[in-house]
């Protein structure tokens, strides 16, 4: 280990007897913090879906500290209140906020699923009928710092896809609202939008109260608290994915500059104790050199705690033999981010089958897709990445199947579904399978 490694971060090697213990501990740590939280949290649904708006302000106090005298209007942030937010947060920001509002529309667009239908060689029309989602409800985290970016990572697809009604939660610690969230609300031009969060808005979002509509899908990012939620919601409301605590892992050749790497790995440990960032690479005195440049850089950094926190609870250095060792290590993890840090992404592209979104080269630090590059950041944790994607739009879409039989076609289809029905020993099915055949 590096002498100037005042973290003490986790350093493995794949050499070593124990590596596949030590390699799992890093994955299982977010499955107990998940078994921790669910009781809290289910008591929490529970009193919502009872109680309505009274459990909902009384959990809002109560974590979101608001004063006693709060009521149920309270919680709606009117659309003139958003417009104002635009108007005061700096010029720039605002042009920011719309540029890449820009560019994540022009992304989204090239999603979007379109219906479709064919006609067989019997005649029968089959296809496939899209449509978006009636009403869908958007977190947007902000208990530790405000993330006008989820506003537009959240919304913006919702909207491509033709969602006519989006409602919009967000929390407000202290009940104090963030000009630069409710400006990015404005920007896209939200106008439900309600001032709670943690695992009670998930609550009223899937069952409703008489102050905020349930809606059909619950999606955006947040704390293990909301993460948790949403997964104990799911059937009531259909969700996005499981989006905990926010991850990094890159894969790097030793020939990219350690500062790049370090605050690279700063990038996703800065968002709270929770985070996890990984670093894998077959170069042994590189992993030294980043751990020294981390050593030096840290304390310049504002959410340094934070960030020092989270690398020493759940960051790793992980020295390989090679890349293609570095790649099947990450697709064991299946992290949220990875970045191919390397001379050539587009030949170790192909080994890797587990990753939310892949950041290619050196000149592409993750930061770029949290915020404007286009694709989501909403993305999977916590190695469901083997089996969720990106926040897309078609995450607000729907599917509904199409046939159509006509009298030649209708009654092959019926002779042959009822042979199969008759084995399955289901007469009624086969009754009606050859009912307009004539047979």
């Amino acid at each position: 280990m590096s002498t100037g490694d005042p973290l003490r971060l986790l350093r493995l090697t794949t050499a070593q007897p124990d590596f596949e213990q030590a390699l799992g501990a890093l994955r299982v740590q977010a499955e107990l913090q998940q078994a921790e939280v669910q009781h809290a949290v289910q008591e929490i649904l529970d009193a919502v879906r009872r109680e309505g708006d009274e459990a909902l302000l009384a959990y809002t106090r109560r974590f979101d500290g608001w004063a006693t005298g709060a009521t149920a209007a309270d919680l709606q942030i009117p659309p003139a209140e958003l417009a104002a937010a635009r108007d005061r947060i700096a010029p720039e920001l605002c042009e920011a906020l719309e540029s890449a509002a820009d560019r994540l529309r022009e992304y989204a667009a090239r999603q979007r699923l379109e219906s479709w239908r064919y006609t067989d060689g019997l005649g029968n029309v089959l296809g496939q009928e899209v449509r978006p989602l009636d009403r869908v409800g958007i977190y947007a985290p902000g208990g530790k710092a405000a993330y006008p970016s989820s506003v537009l990572m959240n919304v913006i697809p919702a909207q491509v896809a033709g969602v006519p009604e989006i409602i919009l939660c967000v929390p407000t610690p202290e009940g104090r609202r963030s000009d630069l969230v409710l400006a990015a609300a404005a920007i896209v031009g939200v106008e439900q939008v309600f001032a709670v969060g943690g695992a009670q808005a998930v609550a009223a979002l899937a069952y409703g109260t008489d102050t905020i509509p349930r809606v059909d899908k619950i999606v955006g990012p947040g704390n293990r608290f909301v993460a948790t939620a949403k997964r104990l919601v799911f059937g009531q409301v259909g969700i996005d994915m499981i989006a905990g605590p926010s991850e990094i892992l890159i894969i790097c050749d030793g020939q990219t500059d350690p500062d790049w790497i370090a605050l690279d790995l700063f990038s996703q440990a800065e968002h709270d104790e929770d985070a996890q960032s990984v670093l894998i690479s077959p170069d042994r005195a590189f992993l030294d050199r980043v751990a020294d440049r981390i050593a030096v850089l840290l304390p310049d950094q504002p959410r340094q705690t934070i960030i020092a926190r989270a690398l020493s609870r759940r960051g790793a250095f992980i020295e390989t033999r090679d890349l293609d060792e570095a790649a099947e290590i990450a697709n064991r993890l299946a992290p949220e981010h990875l970045e191919l840090s390397v001379e050539d992404p587009e030949s170790l592209l192909p080994s890797i089958r587990h990753a939310g979104a892949i950041f290619m080269g050196r000149y592409t630090p993750e930061a770029v897709g949290d915020y404007c590059a286009g694709p989501n950041h909403v993305l999977p944790t916590a190695g469901t990445a083997r089996f969720f994607s990106p926040l897309g739009v078609y995450d607000f879409q729907k599917r509904s199947s199409i046939i159509q039989c006509g009298p030649q076609g209708g009654a092959v289809l019926g002779r042959l579904a009822a042979t199969l029905a008759t084995g399955e020993g289901f007469a009624a099915h086969a009754g009606s399978a050859v009912a307009r055949t004539g047979l």
